[in-house]
């Protein structure tokens, strides 16, 4: 797998980068074509501590994983061992044989931080691209990708919609009349 590893507020160092790759080849058992999957990983300094971000865009799904740490290694130890468990537990939904559509969604990542005082701006603006897909799919989307939320169109309807988890462990569905 061919990893991109950039860094926001941090110097990326041959050795962090090297132990990147060396902890996300790993991965590489799940896949049969691994070398046309390309990880996209983001260090960012978050006072006090570092945040490791990676995004492994796949065929059908969005892998996605983020962890912090005072120390940027054990951080991406975190990430890389939280990305092993979201395909172990997902494998069998992730190559279910009854999928016929792409699940290609990309999610919206909106990170809002507080200014000084009380007012909230708008700090990351993405434009997404919605790919059709089954209600099922854009849940597991959002779970792969550890989100409270995924927007998705769906397959059957054509309308744009948003699935999100609920407090009592179920999931919602926001549709427009």
């Amino acid at each position: 797998m061919k990893c991109v590893v950039h860094g926001k507020k941090v110097k990326v160092t041959d050795d962090l980068k090297q132990y990147v790759e060396k902890k996300l080849s790993k991965l590489d058992k799940y896949f049969e074509n691994s070398d046309e999957y390309q990880a996209e990983v983001v260090i960012r300094a978050v006072s006090p501590e570092q945040k490791v971000e990676v995004t492994i865009p796949i065929k059908r799904i969005i892998l996605r994983a983020e962890e912090s740490n005072k120390d940027p290694f054990a951080a991406i130890d975190l990430v890389s061992d939280k990305l092993e468990r979201q395909i172990r537990k997902n494998k069998t939904r992730m190559n279910k044989k009854g999928n016929k559509e792409k699940v290609v969604g990309l999610i919206t990542n909106f990170e809002t931080e507080k200014e000084e005082g009380d007012k909230s701006k708008i700090v990351k603006r993405k434009e997404i691209e919605l790919k059709p897909m089954s209600e099922e799919e854009a849940i597991l989307q959002m779970n792969l990708i550890d989100h409270e939320f995924f927007i998705f169109r769906n397959a059957k309807s054509g309308d744009i919609e948003t699935v999100y988890k609920r407090s009592d462990g179920n999931y919602g569905l926001i549709k427009e009349k």
